[in-house]
């Protein structure tokens, strides 16, 4: 089985003001609140599937969606404060972004911090290295500067690209739970105790795994689980089937 619906996009379009405190776009978001590592409560998919085995589910049952995933990247909670001051540099403005741009992909509030520590060099298609962090995960950024911009320009065009992608628990456990809501095949979804947060090579198994009771599955058809991998790409969690 694969699921890949959005979930992470960690590359990002920047554009920033020369003299102004925040970024053109206002569809980014940035921090507050926590992020965990437990399922929530809520119904089975299938009670008719329910599972002859209840000592085989893993460490945390996901019966339902977790309430801190939140619908819109534009949620005021999740909202990095405060702003850069209107004479704040260059570099502070991309650290500001950085930050809500990865919270907002991620719609999940938590805490955040950002450093470029050589600074962001302001020049034609000059590249930085920026790191963010989300709840103890460092996922550093290669940040661009377009190859058309010229000293003085009012607006700063540039891309941030990730070198990592990120697993978050909550977001994995409420899309293993959103992906597979109303079947009435499987139940009993459950997973590791996944990390709150894990800087991860994309593409590249996390050694994590969760699973469901397949009414189907197991020999002859007659039912068992199915133990389901891990992998995050650039905008996606991606569960695949262990054999």
């Amino acid at each position: 089985m694969r699921i890949s619906k959005n979930l992470i996009g960690l590359a990002a379009v920047g554009i920033l003001a020369a003299g102004c405190g925040s970024s053109s776009s206002d569809d980014s978001v940035g921090s507050s609140g926590s992020a965990g590592s437990s399922g929530s409560a809520g119904q089975a998919p299938s009670e008719e599937a329910k599972a002859p085995e209840p000592g085989a589910d893993l460490a945390v049952p996901v019966t339902g969606p977790q309430p801190d995933v939140l619908a819109s990247s534009s949620d005021p909670k999740l909202k990095v404060t405060p702003k850069p001051a209107n004479g704040a540099s260059f570099t502070e403005k991309v650290e500001h972004k950085l930050q809500e741009d990865l919270l907002g992909r991620l719609k999940v509030p938590g805490k955040t911090s950002a450093n470029c520590p050589d600074g962001v060099t302001q020049k034609a298609s000059a590249v930085s290295i920026c790191n963010v962090t989300y709840e103890g995960a460092t996922v550093p950024y290669e940040i661009e500067i377009s190859e058309k911009y010229k000293p003085g320009s009012f607006l700063t065009f540039y891309n941030s690209t990730p070198k990592k992608g990120l697993l978050v628990a909550k977001n994995a456990y409420d899309r293993l739970w959103t992906a597979n809501k109303g079947r009435s095949d499987i139940s009993k979804l459950s997973c590791e105790e996944l990390p709150a947060a894990k800087a991860v090579d994309e593409e590249t198994e996390t050694g994590f795994h969760c699973q469901y009771w397949g009414k189907y599955a197991g020999e002859d058809g007659k039912g068992g689980f199915v133990k389901l991998g891990i992998k995050v790409n650039r905008h996606n969690v991606d569960f695949f089937e262990v054999r």
